[in-house]
């Protein structure tokens, strides 16, 4: 499980240094990295954080996701997860956060 980082997406806000429970994302020239993504723990916290969708989650088929991409968008208390599979097709699943304990 590993994240990725679109540098030019971006913006440098730091979220997901501050929210990665094991300190693995870094400020680099005010753009973020992850300097060792195989220590990636796969909690998505840094995911659900990024304010402008710069940061996915690589679903390899251990996860069933055969190479996907999962991002997620924040609307005010929604978050809608979306994943893109490699034939091009796109899955959204929104989910109100103040929902997330519920069950």
């Amino acid at each position: 499980m590993s994240i990725e980082i679109k540098t030019k997406q971006c913006i440098g806000c730091g979220r997901c240094c501050k929210v990665c429970p094991g300190s693995l994302i870094c400020l680099n020239g005010g753009i973020a990295e992850i300097p060792h993504p195989e220590r990636c723990w796969g909690c998505v916290s840094c995911v659900k954080e990024c304010p402008v969708q710069a940061i996915q989650m690589y679903l390899g088929e251990d996860m069933g996701g055969l190479g996907g991409r999962l991002h997620v968008l924040r609307e005010d208390t929604l978050l809608h997860w979306t994943v893109r599979k490699p034939d091009g097709s796109i899955r959204t699943l929104t989910v109100d956060s103040r929902d997330s304990n519920k069950y």
